[in-house]
């Protein structure tokens, strides 16, 4: 995974001519786009009139947003509750479910764009870029927020496992990186660093549950005084949330009195309407804005794929939009795989893969009409979660690919490197729904849920982004993975996010873990210092002697 030797050729085709900039881009391999539907530099210097460029980066910068919202209604909406619905399915435990299926559903953006980038040559810079720059601003900006909203005392053990947990996989990173290559041993040894981080969690939940059990049952007749500020906690204290149930409880006050079964069209037409009347008589005028301005993807969405709610009475059991997911599911998911390599592949040069699918789809479809009622779930409705969280990986995936192209494609035309876009544009964009839910999540009264959301999902994202894109890479190639740094920058980035670590390592401890406001604003001034020397390092104005 290493750059050319002379550097990032296709940064030169800034220094052609108008006339030569086209064939520049046709002739240079490292302009070249394995990844994507679109490739945008042909569609910049070829396509469209050179005199547009900034027309042209405008346009391109809007559907660059089109995708953040995209990956984010996917992963939020789709993947996350059909994780959610099979994690439920399988009896796992919160521990277990926390630190495996929703720390996946919540990294989903973050992971599969880290996977894509660091599985070319011409992006690894872009991973690292993101990796780094969403754990500085995770760990600063949306840490120090959550501090500023709700000052409170943060659980010490989780909270010093998670930090030192995530310095082990910043500083294997960094060995990686200063070293240049990487082994498949390597690579499955990094990997095998979260599986260590999920047992320790699960060993770690079962001895302190242990431990209260035995106190409980020595203490039985003493009068008990619970110590709610108590810093040695266990991640099983937070409460959890349940917007599910809150919603079920709401919904119930506005079921008929007498039951009445409706219309297969009227189901179909309500299932794919994404907006709660309910809910919209009390939001701002800025949330209902966004969500006119969302419906149409929404809606796309709905259209593809399924999400099973075990929550509910019916399960979210949709029988009209269920059997048609049954045909449009499988059908987008060939057409995206590997950004749409699958959708002109003959089978046995005779059936186009896509039309046999389409058939299949159908067939299964009228099944399941026909042996089926509206009101009443099939016993193999569960599968349903699977086809979703199928689906709405594969989307996530060819999302995640066309904003590394799309990215890949400004710094050409900009002249920024890849770890400086990966660091700003692709670390916000994948991390500012993290920073709203988790500031939310503070502000309803449970701080402590927020700081390990900050601190659990960012050590997923790093181990399996950078894991998986180097056996990706590998499987390609079928050599060991190289990877030469972008320069001085990706040293400063590497630094500033273990410094921000060892700071909180050292300082929340001697401030008897307690986060509060000076705190907070300290974590997100080093975030502004950081990206202040980031930004002067892109540009010239600090070097190496």
């Amino acid at each position: 995974m290493s750059h050319n030797s002379n550097g990032d050729e296709c940064d030169l085709v800034m220094n052609q001519s108008a006339v030569d900039q086209c064939a520049f881009v046709k002739n240079t391999p490292d302009c070249s786009m394995e990844g994507g539907f679109i490739n945008y530099l042909q569609l910049v210097f070829c396509l469209l009139p050179t005199n547009l460029i900034s027309l042209t980066i405008t346009l391109c910068v809007i559907w660059l947003l089109i995708l953040f919202v995209l990956l984010g209604l996917s992963a939020s909406k789709f993947f996350c509750p059909n994780l959610s619905a099979i994690s439920t399915s399988l009896h796992l435990t919160h521990n277990v479910a926390g630190v495996t299926f929703l720390a996946l559903g919540n990294g989903a953006p973050d992971l599969f764009s880290a996977v894509a980038a660091f599985s070319r040559p011409h992006t690894a810079g872009l991973a690292v870029g993101a990796l780094f720059g969403a754990g500085i601003f995770v760990t600063t900006v949306v840490a120090g927020s959550v501090a500023l909203v709700k000052p409170f005392a943060v659980a010490s053990r989780p909270f010093l496992r998670d930090v030192v947990f995530y310095m082990g996989a910043v500083f294997w990173t960094f060995l990686m990186l200063y070293r240049g290559t990487t082994t498949l041993g390597e690579t499955l040894g990094y990997l095998s660093l979260y599986v260590v981080y999920v047992l320790t969690v699960i060993i770690s939940a079962y001895i302190y549950n242990r431990q209260k059990y035995s106190v409980s049952a020595d203490s039985l007749n003493e009068p008990q005084i619970p110590d709610v500020h108590s810093s040695d906690s266990s991640d099983d204290d937070v409460p959890c949330l349940n917007p599910e149930s809150i919603q079920q409880d709401y919904e119930s006050e506005y079921r008929p009195l007498l039951p009445y079964s409706e219309s297969t069209s009227h189901i179909l037409l309500s299932s794919l309407n994404p907006v709660d009347s309910r809910k919209w008589r009390r939001k701002t005028w800025r949330w209902r804005v966004f969500k006119i301005l969302k419906i149409p993807l929404e809606v796309l969405l709905l259209l593809c794929i399924p999400v099973v709610d075990p929550d509910k009475e019916d399960k979210n059991w949709r029988r009209p939009l269920n059997c048609l997911h049954l045909i449009t599911a499988p059908l987008v998911s060939v057409l995206t795989f590997q950004s749409g390599a699958y959708g002109t592949y003959m089978i046995q040069g005779q059936l186009p893969l896509w039309l046999f699918t389409l058939l299949l789809g159908v067939f299964l479809s009228t099944i399941v009409f026909c042996s089926t009622t509206n009101d009443c779930p099939p016993k193999y409705h569960s599968l349903f979660a699977l086809l979703g969280f199928i689906v709405s990986a594969v989307l996530i995936s060819a999302m995640a690919s066309e904003v590394v192209s799309l990215l890949h494609m400004l710094g050409v035309v900009l002249s920024l490197s890849n770890t400086v876009l990966g660091l700003t544009l692709l670390a916000w964009g994948n991390s500012i729904g993290d920073c709203f839910s988790d500031i939310t999540i503070a502000r309803q009264g449970y701080p402590r849920m927020a700081i390990s959301a900050c601190f659990g999902g960012i050590i997923f994202n790093m181990l399996f982004g950078v894991g998986w894109g180097c056996v990706a890479q590998m499987a390609t190639t079928k050599s060991d993975v190289q990877i030469e740094p972008e320069g001085l920058l990706t040293w400063i980035l590497t630094g500033s996010l273990g410094l921000s670590l060892v700071l909180s390592f050292v300082i929340v401890p001697l401030s008897k873990f307690h986060l509060g406001r000076p705190y907070g604003i300290f974590l997100i001034v080093f975030y502004f210092l950081f990206l202040l020397i980031a930004l002067l390092t892109e540009f010239g104005k600090i070097r190496i002697v």
